[in-house]
């Protein structure tokens, strides 16, 4: 009873006070420190990914015991949401402040988030699993909360439009970052890639109606690369989401 008591507890957070600035008594490891773990940690992750991760990997990287880490980080979890908040830190935020247009902030901010989300695949998988409440987060989320207030949209409508814009980034840059990990596993570029997959479709019979229906439209998308194809898509999809706003802001008047 008591173990399917905690199961059904919401997550805590490693930015609650009393974990946040936690550190056991003396005796800790020289040398060692959390910013150390999570600069570790990140590279592990880029490089290895999400499910290869573990405690006693990073350890043997660090050169140290498993148990030196719990020194500075109480659980696993807790050192993936620190992970997380550190690369949210990496995105450019425009100043909601500034004499720029809404749309151009809107466009700038799902840049940036693409931008992380496929330089660090192993991010997606974590974005909604800890309550990311760490100052790089938050910061993320007070401009773009920020901005899509600028658009003239009444309050009612702006968590929606948050959710059109920001999934759409999220589903987008997250399996573009997939794509970027199965070639490199592949030992494959991207086009490489792509063009290999592309011919394996079009070999199975139950695919070549949908081929043959999607030749013109492949066609007409244009890019010599597979980024080139990406970025062109990406691109005309946030500007129907702009046009969106745009067009809910006329109808709100």
């Amino acid at each position: 009873m008591a173990k399917a008591a905690r199961e059904g507890q919401a997550r805590t957070s490693v930015w609650l006070e009393s974990k946040a600035h936690r550190r056991r008594g003396g005796g800790q490891p020289s040398g060692l420190d959390r910013g150390r773990i999570i600069e570790v940690t990140l590279r592990l992750l880029d490089a290895e990914g999400l499910p290869r991760f573990s405690m006693r990997r990073l350890a043997g990287e660090l050169n140290v015991t498993a148990m030196s880490v719990y020194w500075y980080v109480d659980t696993k979890d807790d050192l993936l949401e620190l992970a997380l908040d550190q690369v949210m830190g990496e995105m450019r935020l425009p100043d909601p402040d500034a004499d720029e247009d809404w749309r151009d902030q809107v466009r700038a901010l799902a840049r940036e988030y693409r931008t992380l989300l496929v330089r660090h695949p192993w991010v997606s998988a974590l974005v909604g699993v800890f309550l990311n409440i760490g100052p790089n987060n938050l910061a993320f989320s007070r401009a773009v909360q920020r901005v899509v207030r600028r658009t003239g949209l009444p309050a009612k409508r702006l968590t929606s439009t948050i959710s059109a814009v920001f999934q759409f980034v999220y589903g987008y840059g997250t399996l573009e970052g997939h794509l970027a990990t199965r070639a490199a596993t592949a030992g494959l570029t991207v086009d490489e890639y792509f063009q290999q997959s592309l011919s394996t479709v079009t070999e199975a019979p139950q695919a070549a109606d949908v081929i043959r229906e999607s030749q013109e439209i492949m066609a007409a998308r244009g890019g010599d690369t597979v980024a080139e194809m990406l970025e062109r898509d990406f691109e005309f999809a946030l500007e129907l989401l702009v046009a969106g706003i745009e067009a809910m802001v006329a109808r709100e008047r």
